[in-house]
């Protein structure tokens, strides 16, 4: 089953007009009808069914209103909007709100019987690192026996069933019949990504949050938020709706941890692996196999590389601790996580080179690894990087992700990420443009990407690392004509196998 049809399985839990408009904050109503239950909740005019609630939303390149007459003829009998039509037809009653998305978002989760109030749900946000968290807060419920449920960039997961995710942040229709689904099936805790897409939407309003967990902030997404700073108060706008009963746990060590906590009711906590903090981490012993962390004072040998993972394994004791574990059973704990799918996933060849499959698809990110790897490597060893940047998104990083790389690799490989709509070889010459003369003399391009790990292999010596970031988990790369199945861990295991 794919993660959409968990609608048509999922039965709404309110479908009296007045209790689901009640969720919103109504301006102004005009019309009647005489619908008292709705057959459907829906922002899509094509998913429309007579008896249905319309909620006209404005989209970043669609307007829903545009589609309100479409609606009403397929039988539409409420319609939420923010501007009401020059023609109001009979039948139908049209409501009018300030916010249609936000609107939409507490009237899904109104329709869903408001599922998250059913859970300890914690949202993580941030640039770098929300995946790992939510899965690591989500194993970890489940290593104590508790059902739990998760909603990430790579799969949403309800106890033991598990659906590939398409966004990291479903829309707030999807992402409320998941919680209900997850309370449905005896879930009690459950640990979500949360989008600055999603906060600017308002996919999460409405929802009951015991939790919010910052990671960091650095340059992404301004293809959407045009500036930096409108990319902060998206995120920021996660701790500014918390409740007072929740708790909010920022990352001490970057420097908007605080910025994010400023306005926040909720009670406030910071982690750090540099300096002291609510929660301590300090670093022991770095291995390319693991790491020895001290959490507070207990020495825990943990699966993971890097100090970014100690971060984030700091992020996650932390809300361990402030969600009710006791301290010495989260340290236990930490010892028997896993790393996550895609986010520093090491490949070996019986040559003996390592590869490294992670999701670093920012400058900060791309950064982290390849000087975790340099900490880690055997003397005498030479670091390979393949990477790229994608398409219909924000060209300003390029230059910037190429000149991270080439800095801290011995050879640098370009190929292509994602390229979307755009030509490939524009984008790697936007790359390019971030190079000096002796930094393009050790740069390879290749525009198709398997060649490119193909030739990374070829290049590699008994001992070296090979990079290859950006697209992790992702088991397709989309390019102009459509999506092409793609995964960068079959890519690497079988240039291994060639190379032989």
């Amino acid at each position: 089953m794919k993660l959409e049809d968990i609608i048509n399985n999922t039965e709404p839990t309110v479908t009296a007009v007045e209790s689901i408009l009640g969720a919103a904050d109504v301006l102004e109503r005009h019309g009647n009808s005489s619908v008292e239950d709705i057959s459907v909740l829906t922002a899509d005019s094509r998913a429309v069914k007579h008896g249905g609630l319309f909620v006209a939303v404005r989209g970043v390149a669609v307007d829903g209103h545009r589609f309100i007459a479409k609606a009403v003829e397929a039988g539409a009998a409420v319609v939420v909007v923010e501007e009401f039509p020059e023609t109001l037809p009979e039948g139908v009653l049209f409501v009018r709100v300030a916010d249609s998305r936000e609107a939409l978002g507490r009237m899904a989760s109104r329709y869903y019987g408001e599922p998250s109030d059913e859970l300890r749900l914690v949202g993580v946000t941030g640039t770098n690192g929300k995946t790992t968290i939510a899965t690591l807060l989500y194993d970890m419920a489940r290593m104590r026996g508790e059902k739990a449920g998760l909603i990430s960039t790579v799969a949403v997961k309800i106890d033991g069933e598990e659906y590939p995710s398409e966004h990291t942040t479903p829309d707030p229709i999807l992402l409320n019949a998941c919680l209900r689904r997850m309370a449905d099936a005896g879930c009690t805790f459950a640990s979500m990504e949360v989008s600055s897409h999603a906060a600017d939407q308002h996919r999460i309003a409405g929802l009951n949050f015991a939790g919010g967990i910052f990671t960091n902030l650095t340059r992404d997404h301004l293809d959407y938020h045009k500036t930096f700073d409108a990319y902060l108060r998206a995120k920021k706008s996660f701790f500014d709706m918390l409740p007072a009963d929740a708790f909010a746990i920022s990352n001490a060590d970057d420097r908007n941890g605080a910025v994010m906590l400023q306005n926040t009711a909720a009670r406030r906590a910071f982690y750090s692996v540099r300096d002291a903090a609510d929660f301590h981490v300090r670093v022991i012993e770095d291995r390319i196999d693991g790491m020895l962390l001290d959490f507070g004072g207990r020495e825990v040998e943990t699966m993971f590389t890097g100090s970014f993972n100690a971060s984030n394994l700091a992020a996650v004791y932390g809300a361990a601790v402030l969600l009710g574990v006791p301290a010495d059973e989260a340290g236990v704990l930490m010892s028997r996580l896993h790393p996550v799918a895609g986010r520093f996933q090491p490949f070996r060849s019986p040559e003996g080179v390592t590869a490294i499959v992670d999701y670093a698809h920012t400058p900060d990110a791309l950064i982290n690894v390849l000087d975790t790897i340099r900490e880690v490597m055997p003397d005498g060893a030479s670091v390979i990087t393949v990477c790229g940047c994608g398409g219909d998104r924000d060209p300003g990083k390029r230059p910037q992700m190429a000149k991270a790389a080439a800095e801290r690799s011995d050879i640098l490989v370009i190929t292509s990420d994602n390229p979307r709509s755009e030509d490939p070889q524009a984008i790697i010459n936007d790359m390019l443009a971030g190079l000096d003369e002796f930094e393009k003399g050790k740069t390879h391009c290749h525009i198709d990407r398997r060649e490119a790990i193909r030739a990374a292999v070829a290049l590699a010596e008994p001992g070296d690392i090979i990079l290859i970031a950006g697209k992790g988990h992702e088991t397709t790369q989309t390019l102009a004509t459509g999506a092409i199945h793609f995964d960068d861990r079959e890519e690497i295991v079988a240039a291994f196998q060639n190379k032989l």
